[in-house]
């Protein structure tokens, strides 16, 4: 079957192009630049705009399925470029796929389109992301669902995903996403303080797998999580950095510690391009919700593996690369 994958040089991009083509596809890779995560015979690279309507109908003809990966992250409160991406971009995919006759489409959103505080239970049925004091993200997130919502009504058949904290193989080993840096920097034993903090992360194998079943099994208009496993920061730092024949973190602080000393460090922080003492940075750690992924389990068949696992494979991948040592 022919499909198409819009963001496919990115992190999840780059596993769900691999996933298609071990299940035998042939794939319309969509980004600006081609990835070394997804290469072969069976992927095609397109350079398209997913802000630009007549480029994404050209990109996307042929195509059965076609997965909208493409977002832009960003944790200010307000930042016209991400909301014009992640809500925009939605809709003009959407349309497009409509326009020259795409059987269904599976667009990523992120838990973060839920508004929780912490300790909440999260599900598809929780409360949307549309106070006005949330980050750009958040908000643009769910907006861009109800985007998809508006041409599902006008006949295309199209679901959301919603994964939690992705991270794992296969990544790009010299820009690696943010939770999988951080965890390279504690199996290299650079961690030796922790923060009592703890989230729902996801092998990013799973929720490429999650992004397939969807496809196949899920319900028109409707929200699947893709979850993990709730895991404490300490915990996984633990996990890497015992992996890699280290000394798990020997102080574990608490989140008053970190949002005490954050306002003073955030401004020199967003001197070299962080925003990791941001507000909405310490947001994720402070708020953190249990997060319910049984419809998911039940209606699509999707299932997580291990932490432990994704830990050992992750090692695997940083050695292999070159990026850890022996």
């Amino acid at each position: 079957m022919r499909v198409a994958v819009t963001g496919a040089a990115g992190f999840l991009g780059g596993n769900v192009v691999r996933a298609l083509v071990a299940e035998g596809h042939q794939v319309t890779a969509i980004d600006r630049v081609a990835s070394d995560l997804a290469t072969g015979p069976e992927v095609t690279w397109v350079n398209a705009d997913v802000l630009d309507p007549a480029q994404m109908r050209a990109a996307l003809d042929g195509a059965e399925v076609v997965y909208h990966l493409v977002a832009m992250i960003s944790l200010r409160q307000e930042d016209p470029l991400a909301w014009r991406v992640n809500v925009d971009g939605v809709a003009t995919v959407a349309r497009a796929a409509l326009d020259v006759g795409v059987r269904r489409m599976v667009n990523c959103s992120s838990l973060n389109a839920f508004r929780y505080a912490a300790g909440d239970r999260v599900d598809e049925r929780s409360p949307r992301s549309t106070d006005p004091g949330l980050p750009v993200y958040n908000r643009s997130k769910y907006a861009g669902e109800l985007e998809l919502l508006k041409v599902v009504e006008d006949g295309l058949d199209a679901l959301t995903c919603n994964p939690t904290g992705i991270y794992g193989p296969v990544d790009q080993p010299t820009r690696l996403s943010r939770l999988n840096a951080s965890l390279l920097d504690a199996a290299k034993g650079r961690v030796p303080v922790a923060i009592r903090g703890s989230f729902d992360m996801v092998d990013v194998r799973d929720v490429a797998r999650g992004f397939l079943l969807a496809a196949e099994k899920g319900r028109t208009g409707e929200n699947y999580l893709l979850t993990g496993h709730h895991v404490s920061l300490p915990e996984i730092n633990g996990m890497a950095a015992q992996g890699a024949g280290h000394r798990p973190p020997r102080i574990v602080l608490p989140l008053s510690v970190l949002t005490t000393v954050a306002p003073l460090v955030d401004p020199i922080a967003r001197r070299f391009g962080s925003d990791a003492m941001s507000p909405a940075s310490l947001e994720t750690l402070t708020s953190s919700p249990y997060v319910d992924g049984s419809k998911a389990r039940d209606q699509l068949g999707y299932e997580p593996r291990p932490t432990a696992d994704t830990i050992r494979d992750l090692l695997t991948f940083f050695r292999e690369h070159g990026i850890l040592g022996a």
